[in-house]
Parts: C-alpha cells; structure tokens; sequence
C-alpha cells in the first residue's frame, strides 16, 4: 500500500537507488567522463523565476460523481467482483491550456512532450516521460482513440482518525485519458468561448497528435464509460474515494498541491447519507 507522503514522487527515488545498487553489485565503475550520460528529467518549468514568462497549466479535478454499484462474475483480481463506479471531472485552471504534442516512436505508441505558451506570444515545448496509446474503449464508446497514458487515477483509501485519507487500499483499471475541450465548465481569464482542442483521433496511421485541455474547460467521463471503477470487494467500513489527477508526475503545472479531489463513502455502498 501505499502512503500519501511517498505516493507522488516515491517510485522516481526508488528506482534511482535500486539501478545504483544493481550497478555496484555487478562491478560496475561510474561512467568516464567522456561518456554520453542518461538525460536528467527537466527541472519543472512552471516553478520558479522562469514560470513569470509562462502560461503555465494548473490540473485539478472533480470530486467522483454519480456512484453506483455493479456485480460482475469472475471474482477479484479477475475484472469481476463489487465494482464501484464513478465520473469524473478533469479541470484545467491555469494561467495557459495543458497541451502535449506527441510523435510515434513505435506502433501505437508515442511519445510526449508539453507545450507552455510565453506571456505575448510564442510558445516553447518541453520534453516529458508523457506518452500516448492507441487504445480500444470498446466498441459501445466508439472504438480505439489516441488516449494519454496516466493523466488521472481513481483510488480507495482508508482513513485516519481525522477523516483523512490515510493508506491506498484499492486502484482503478483505467489508465489511458483523452485531453480535450468537452464541456466550458468556468468562465475565466484566457478562457476560450470556443473548443480548440477536439476529440482524441481514431486515425492508427497518425504520425503525430495535439492533445489538450483549454483554460477553464473539462475533459469529463461519465461514470458507465469503460473501466470508470474500482473494485471495492470484501471492503467494509468508511473510506476515502480519491481522484489524483497526473499521479506520476509526468505532466508541468503551476501547482502541484491540488491535483486531488475525495469524496467519503461507507462500503458497501449504497445512496445516500454516508455516516462515516
């Protein structure tokens, strides 16, 4: 399981210490100083003197919606069990659109990198570890889309004494997330009166795509669309629904402390007054 603390950047530093141990176990020597070094990640752009140049973007995302319950055969572990459904709100909130211009680097796959608009025009393109997929939601949602990969996840987690969420206990399927302008869900400085970007592509030949999410627009999913759950089976008590929106920390923002929502259900759930 794992602890809020740990849950954001803890697996980078993990897995930095354990490739520097394999290496000395293995006999291994530091590289010679001529030798071609491993790129370092970008330092986030949004952060500090440079972000007054920026147009930075801001991720944020709704509380889970419209809950219900389906029972599916197969039991857990196996896409069967209690599953418990939920919609879901990305929101973008920030000074400038969060945008991705990708490329294919192999078949159904590519790979991301965010552009930030300046502050009187131009823009300028970071690299990031984003990547994208093309990826079949079934044939009830329209097939296959270029999808972003782990721009949102939907969590159980318990509580602690204050009501707080404590330890994750439970981690939805889904994984990949079309950016655009589904729904103008707050009028706002920057905000556009009109979508700019538009549905993900449904063409696998593309060789490049432009994702995105405009100022005060919404990338929405309603709770019976594919894999919009998470399986709460054997739960019972209080615990916390939480959303964490760019949970690897892939993505550059201008704030990276509201990328949560939570909302407090008593398993098994029913509608309701929760009493927790």
């Amino acid at each position: 399981m794992d602890s809020l603390a740990a849950v954001k950047r803890g697996h980078s530093a993990a897995l930095a210490t354990a490739c520097a141990a394999l290496a000395l176990l293995a006999g291994h020597a530091p590289a010679a100083s001529g030798a071609a070094a491993a790129p370092a990640p970008a330092a986030n752009p949004c952060d500090g003197s440079r972000a007054r140049e920026l147009l930075c973007p801001d991720l944020r995302v709704g509380p889970p919606f419209d809950l219900y319950v389906e029972r599916r055969g197969g039991g857990y572990g196996y896409g069967g069990g209690v599953l418990l459904h939920a919609g879901n709100d990305i929101r973008s909130r920030g000074r400038g659109p969060m945008e991705l211009r990708a490329r294919r680097y192999k078949r159904h796959w590519m790979r991301a990198n965010q552009a930030i608009y300046k502050v009187g025009g131009g823009v300028r393109v970071f690299r990031t570890e984003a990547r994208v997929h093309f990826f079949s939601v079934g044939y009830g949602w329209g097939g296959s889309y270029w999808k972003v990969e782990d721009p949102l996840s939907m969590e159980i987690w318990s509580l602690d004494e204050r009501r707080r969420p404590l330890e994750r206990v439970r981690k939805g399927p889904k994984v990949f997330y079309c950016f655009r302008d589904l729904e103008r869900t707050r009028a706002m400085r920057r905000s556009p009166g009109h979508r700019v970007y538009p549905a993900c592509s449904q063409d696998p030949g593309r060789k490049r795509v432009r994702l995105g999410t405009s100022v005060g627009w919404s990338d929405i999913y309603p709770a019976e669309y594919d894999r919009q759950w998470v399986n709460v089976s054997g739960l019972r008590g209080c615990f916390a629904f939480v959303m964490r929106v760019d949970p690897r920390n892939l993505l550059f923002e201008s704030n990276e402390r509201n990328n949560r929502s939570v909302r407090i259900v008593r398993l098994p759930y029913r509608d309701g007054p929760q009493r927790c």
